[in-house]
């Protein structure tokens, strides 16, 4: 647990304190030479070692750190090539938007408080990330539409250089983009070069925006455009930011990291538990498809998305039934592929390689050697012959008690969240309390006055706002303590008859009051404002 008060001096390393240069080893020098650089005022100054707020150790699954944008070339922190510009007609410059620093404005939280004013960091640091990722703007070059069908502000959500992707036959591109009716987000799958026969082809677009599911991404619309210069078929769907799909999280080979002083290959394998907890929320998504007569059709590590911790969405849902609406094909027959399909996904994750079926035995024994046999038979009965035992009902009872683990995984979940929510219960109460401080506080004029601020009641609570925010220790130093301000705002939010001592700014008056007399004076000060509004 961090320090509350971020002015303390002390948090800083004491020379006195470290061993000379010469008796350390290289490593250890490194280390203390990245320490006498660092700048408290830069936050990306961080030594490499440093595994803080914003940082990363070797233990953070392959990720890597963050870019320093102080690093950059001042050509590259604008945004533009300075050796491409012309002297005599400049190209406009554009700025790039650089990352959200969380631990500037996310603070320690105070010893005393913990776990009771303030959400933990990771939650509040994973959804600062989304709510930035979803802020994001395309840049002009790219010549994306203005406008798209009611939806605007596109960006590509894929690499845009390099190879493109693929869809089946069609070549493919993803975007987020924001509705111009309710200013949300959404995912947009494109299909190039699509021609669209029959308007009926689109019913099956029509059943799947009925279908809401937890571990299905929801469908809204499709239609087929030419913004693109070409006739494209597009796909609307719910949009998760900063998700990953399985082939990311847990196929694609990582980078090699350091570890204990060598460069060692990262393990990509799957814990069991993790296993288990995916083929029962794609069970459970592929038996509400099924459910409403429909097939699934795509069940591929590239697009199922895990959009939380554990959290798995099939993705992509409903664009193959447009695409091959001219097939007719039993869905029976489409239901028993989705079986198969699934099968051979478990056998992907387990062996790590989206070629595991290439080789069916060398994958069963490597199922066999690193898993239960319990999930080795859930395998091996997905991918079997179709026949009329072979259904997702006879998974569910093969499956049986593990989807008791998982529900109580779930409830605990639940339950970890509302606690997180209990902690930000009480802000809005400190929030409304601030704002009547700043409606009173240094006011220049009110009916006239232009003493207003300064005088009666309303400089108790000027004298009241200097305890609080403007105190020093003995050296005259600022003191930013967290714990001090929330324990002083609640006891005035409650009014309590605890009493405090305020000092003037030149020492001359000292005022003994209790938290509900300040109360009473804020409460007629902010009472004579608002009725004058």
């Amino acid at each position: 647990m961090l320090n509350t008060s971020i002015s303390d001096s002390s948090s800083e390393p004491s020379s006195a304190s470290l061993p000379p240069l010469e008796h350390l080893s290289f490593q250890e020098a490194i280390d203390e030479h990245q320490l006498e650089q660092y700048d408290p005022y830069n936050p990306y100054s961080y030594p490499e070692s440093y595994a803080g707020h914003n940082g990363q150790s070797s233990e953070d699954d392959g990720q890597p750190p963050s870019a320093n944008p102080y690093d950059l070339h001042p050509d590259q922190m604008m945004g533009y090539d300075g050796t491409a510009m012309d002297m005599y007609y400049p190209t406009p410059m554009t700025f790039t938007r650089q990352p959200l620093n969380y631990h500037l404005y996310t603070l320690p939280r105070p010893e005393a408080l913990a776990h009771k004013y303030f959400i933990s960091d990771d939650i509040r640091e994973e959804l600062q990330k989304r709510s930035e990722t979803v802020h994001t703007t395309a840049p002009a070059s790219l010549g994306l539409p203005d406008e798209l069908q009611g939806y605007h502000s596109l960006v590509p959500l894929e690499p845009v250089g390099g190879e493109r992707r693929k869809f089946g036959n069609w070549y493919s591109m993803v975007y987020r983009a924001t509705s111009s009716n309710d200013g949300s987000t959404f995912v947009l799958r494109r299909i190039e070069n699509f021609r669209l026969m029959q308007q009926t082809a689109f019913s099956s677009i029509e059943a799947w925006s009925r279908l809401r599911h937890p571990n299905v991404i929801s469908v809204h619309e499709a239609f087929t455009t030419r913004a693109f210069n070409d006739s494209s078929l597009v796909v609307v769907y719910d949009d998760h930011p900063n998700a990953q799909t399985l082939y990311e999280a847990h196929i694609k080979p990582k980078a090699p990291q350091f570890q204990n002083g060598r460069l060692q290959a990262q393990s990509n394998r799957i814990a069991e538990r993790t296993v288990w907890s995916y083929v029962i929320q794609i069970a459970n998504a592929i038996k509400a498809v099924h459910d409403a007569g429909l097939a699934v059709r795509l069940i591929d590590p590239t697009k199922i998305l895990v959009t939380g911790k554990n959290r798995i969405r099939i993705g992509s849902c409903g664009v193959v039934d447009v695409l091959t609406h001219d097939v007719q094909t039993d869905v029976s027959f489409l239901q028993q592929d989705d079986l198969t399909m699934f099968g051979a996904l478990i056998f992907m994750l387990c062996c790590n390689n989206l070629a595991a079926m290439n080789n069916m035995q060398k994958a069963i024994d490597h199922l066999g050697r690193n898993y239960s046999a319990d999930l080795k038979s859930v395998a091996l009965f997905l991918i079997s012959k179709a026949g009329p035992h072979k259904n997702i009902g006879q998974l569910f009872d093969m499956i049986g008690s593990r989807l008791l683990t998982e529900l109580d995984e779930a409830q605990n979940a639940v339950d970890r969240l509302e606690g997180e929510l209990m902690t930000e219960l009480e802000n809005a109460r400190l929030v409304r309390l601030l704002c009547k401080f700043g409606f009173i506080n240094e006011r220049p004029e009110h009916n006239h006055e232009t003493r207003w601020s300064e005088t009666g009641d309303r400089y108790i609570i000027k004298l009241f706002r200097d305890y609080v925010f403007h105190q020093v220790d003995e050296m005259g130093r600022p003191v930013v303590n967290l714990t001090h301000v929330l324990a002083c705002l609640n006891k005035l939010d409650a009014g309590t008859d605890e009493k405090i001592m305020l000092v003037s700014r030149d020492e001359q008056s000292c005022l003994v009051v209790s938290y509900r007399e300040v109360k009473a004076c804020i409460d007629s000060a902010f009472r004579c404002v608002s009725l004058c509004g």
